[in-house]
C-alpha cells in the first residue's frame, strides 16, 4: 500500500481553506476535504502527475504541486519518497508560494 505522509501543518491548512469556503458554502467546504483526501490518494499511486515546481531555492527542488481535483487554486505541494508521497502544504494558488514553502522547510530543518 502506498503510504501517503502528511506533515502537520497540512491538517491546519486544510481547515483554514475549508473553513474559508465554508463561509459561503457549507456544503461546498466538505466537498472540498473530500477531494483533498481523493487527490492525495491519487497521487499516492501516481507521484510522478503533479508537475515539478519551477522554484528559485534549491531547498524547493524536488517539490510537486498537483491542484485539488475540483478545486483547481489550491495546490498540493508534494515530494515522491520511496514508498509514496510526502504532502508539504495545500495553499492556494494566489498565494506567495515560493516564500511560505522556503520560510516553512527552512523552519522544519531546524
Amino acid at each position: 500500500m502506498t503510504e501517503i505522509n502528511k506533515h502537520s501543518i497540512v491538517i491546519k491548512d486544510l481547515i483554514e481553506q475549508a473553513t474559508y469556503i465554508a463561509q459561503d458554502n457549507l456544503e461546498v467546504a466538505e466537498q472540498f476535504l473530500v477531494a483533498a483526501e481523493e487527490t492525495f490518494k491519487l497521487l499516492g499511486k501516481m507521484p510522478g502527475m503533479g508537475k515539478l515546481s519551477q522554484f528559485s531555492h534549491p531547498r524547493l527542488a524536488n517539490i510537486r504541486q498537483y491542484q485539488i481535483k475540483g478545486f483547481k487554486s489550491y495546490l498540493i505541494f508534494y515530494r515522491s519518497t520511496q514508498t509514496g508521497i510526502e504532502v508539504l502544504r495545500v495553499l492556494h494558488g494566489m498565494r506567495d508560494l515560493e516564500a511560505i514553502l522556503d520560510e516553512y522547510l527552512e523552519n522544519e530543518e531546524l
